[in-house]
């Protein structure tokens, strides 16, 4: 068995490690970790040659760091040698199983090594080679004179040559990371702080190399002293040949020339064009025993002259000087490209969507500007922009829901809405399923002060379920005259119920329902609002909410019910008088009916007169009646939703 997919690794007897299981993960961090302290720790051999004073004017090596240096890059080796070991254990993924999905594992061990072999084992092995270690033991253990310069050489040609694969090497590791967990840098400020310490590492590792090169140009000026009295030994310029024959002439000549010609007089100057390096031989760097300071310095130089590219530099005529003042400036410039620009890059991340919105505004007052807008509108365009934007900072969050898996949308749906659609009525007795699929299909939405959410007459397409804030609900019962009924809508209500009794009418058509009410936000309203195709596909599964107590809510918190209510028994109070009023009339009428009889003439007069008093009273009465009957008529009684109706 030569390749299996990642969930069988697990059932096989081989000990072999998955590339994307999560404590490999971690180790990787902590290698690509050690080797960033790698790569910071060579150049620190680079400090280890030191001007020293006491007695003789030589070039020293300092036994302490070197000794702390050999130590620290050896645990550092030691541990990335796990990091080897590691490689011949860990699967990697089939180049032609990579179809679709993660593809198959190789597990076969020497297929596994095979393919490290020929990568990077190579580079790996080379940089964890102990060649510095070796070195500085002979010096420790060498007592001729020649010890100095011969170390100061070897660090140099060793340190240049392993520092190549010491840098190879972290390219496999951040790749690794970058295909398991997607990306290397979790945050914004964790990738901006990753790009800002390969800056500074790049300025220690060029402080280093100027110093290392600020003793050089000061050995150089030592041998132009010596090369002018005939006899002078430069084997004397490095120290432990103080017992040598030809050394008092060598303290002779340092103190006469070399003292003159090479060291800072008194107004803190040196004869000698050292160009570049004259900041080193001036602040007297080169001949101090502090670690700290002198690590410091060399990185402020580097730090200061990579950000400028250079261009403070005084260089002399010295090639060497020259070649590097050119690199340095090149080097410059690369940092400033790559790892400066993906610092920019990172922190321009964290506004970006302040600036997307920056752009919006911009656009849509030129849009405005160009169209005409009143300022009225204007000001409602504005007003909506910043209350969407402080509410959600710029994140389409349904575009984000929706492309996620259904299972995983499910989930998040049910824990952002499902405690606000309990609190809405309606919504309280229904059971699970039913508060799954509806919350699955609410969609937020936000209005401003004095927005119409819905306007008397308009077709209804969504039932909307306030969470915050406050509504106006009026209706005039389609014009009606004389009539105008006012609601208010606050948390936990809803509107729209015209659409729920058309959702769940089996016989509705495609048409929208009317609505029989404007409502009006009075203040900055959040809600949720469920589209008229969505309810419709909830009410058609899920006939479990055609129930009795769902009825008698629905009713009950429905506010054209209870406008129609309202008004059914205020026209009933008001029959209730007029036939009270005309049930006194009629006995009023009988009472003096009953004593006018006084002549026959008289009465006869008297109920023509009577006759033709009453018939225009009655027409009167007829009109009257007529405009009160229409104000008396109540709302038609809202259709009911089928809550009896049951398809299973």
């Amino acid at each position: 068995m030569a390749a299996v997919f990642q969930e069988d690794l697990k059932n096989t007897s081989r000990r072999i490690f998955d590339p994307q299981d999560r404590m490999l993960v971690r180790l990787n961090r902590a290698f690509l970790i050690s080797c960033i302290v790698a790569i910071a720790v060579d150049p620190m051999f680079f400090y280890l040659p030191m001007v020293t004073d006491e007695g003789n004017l030589c070039v020293g090596i300092d036994r302490w760091l070197a000794i702390a240096t050999a130590v620290v890059r050896s645990v550092v080796d030691l541990f990335f040698l796990v990091r080897i070991a590691l490689q011949f254990r860990t699967a990697y993924i089939k180049p032609s199983s990579r179809v679709f999905g993660r593809g198959e594992l190789v597990i076969d061990t020497a297929q596994i090594a095979r393919r490290y072999m020929r990568r990077f084992f190579a580079a790996d092995i080379t940089s964890v080679l102990p060649f510095p270690q070796v070195v500085i033991w002979n010096f420790l253990h060498r007592s001729r004179g020649t010890a100095v310069l011969d170390t100061k050489d070897r660090l140099l040609f060793i340190v240049f040559i392993q520092y190549i694969p010491r840098v190879v090497r972290i390219y496999p590791i951040s790749s690794e990371l970058k295909r398991s967990s997607g990306a290397f840098a979790e945050t914004a400020y964790a990738g901006a702080a990753y790009y800002l310490l390969w800056y500074l590492l790049a300025s220690h590792i060029v402080g280093a190399f100027w110093y290392l090169l600020s003793i050089e140009r000061v050995s150089d000026c030592w041998r132009d002293a010596c090369n002018e009295f005939p006899g002078c030994n430069r084997i004397y310029m490095y120290c432990g040949n103080d017992r040598q024959l030809g050394f008092l002439e060598w303290r002779t000549i340092t103190r006469q020339v070399i003292n003159e010609t090479c060291e800072p007089q008194k107004d803190g100057r040196a004869p000698f064009n050292y160009g570049i390096y004259s900041s080193a031989v001036e602040s007297s760097v080169l001949k101090s025993k502090d670690t700290a300071s002198k690590l410091l310095f060399c990185l402020w130089w580097g730090l200061a002259n990579l950000s400028t590219l250079g261009q403070g530099l005084k260089t002399s005529i010295y090639t060497g000087e020259a070649l590097f003042s050119i690199a340095l400036a090149i080097f410059g410039l690369i940092l400033m490209a790559m790892l400066i620009g993906n610092i920019q890059t990172y922190l321009q991340s964290l506004t970006v969507r302040l600036e997307e919105m920056r752009v919006k505004q911009r656009d849509s007052e030129q849009w405005m500007h160009h169209r005409l807008l009143p300022p009225e509108l204007r000001e409602r365009v504005r007003r909506y922009d910043q209350y969407k934007w402080l509410n959600t900072h710029g994140v389409d969050e349904e575009a984000l829901v929706q492309n996620l898996p259904k299972d995983l949308r499910r989930d998040i749906k049910r824990h952002l809405c499902l405690g606000l659609v309990r609190r809405v009525p309606l919504f309280a007795n229904m059971d699970e399923r039913l508060l799954d699929a509806i919350c699955e299909r609410l969609k937020p939405s936000l209005c401003t002060e004095h927005t119409y959410i819905i306007r008397e007459g308009d077709p209804v397409d969504q039932m909307v379920f306030i969470i915050r804030g406050s509504l106006e609900s009026i209706t005039t019962d389609g014009g009606r005259t004389g009539f105008y009924n006012r609601s208010l809508l606050e948390e936990g209500d809803f509107c729209g119920e015209e659409l729920l009794t058309w959702a769940l009418d089996p016989k509705a058509g495609v048409c929208l329902p009317s609505s029989t009410r404007t409502v009006r936000a009075l203040s900055e309203v959040e809600a949720f609002a469920l589209p008229a195709d969505e309810l419709k596909f909830v009410a058609g599964q899920f006939r479990r909410m055609h129930s009795k107590a769902v009825q008698h809510t629905f009713r009950f918190y429905s506010h054209q019910w209870r406008t129609w209510a309202a008004t059914y028994i205020q026209a009933a109070w008001r029959r209730h008088l007029k036939r009270k009023a005309a049930e006194l009339r009629r006995r009023e009428e009988e009472l003096e009916n009953e004593e006018g009889k006084s002549s026959i003439r008289t009465t006869i007069l008297v109920s023509r007169f009577a006759a033709n008093a009453l018939r225009g009273v009655h027409r009167q009465r007829s009109r009257r009646a007529g405009a009160v009957n229409e104000l008396l008529m109540p709302v038609p009684k809202p259709r009911e939703p089928d809550f009896g109706r049951d398809d299973y």
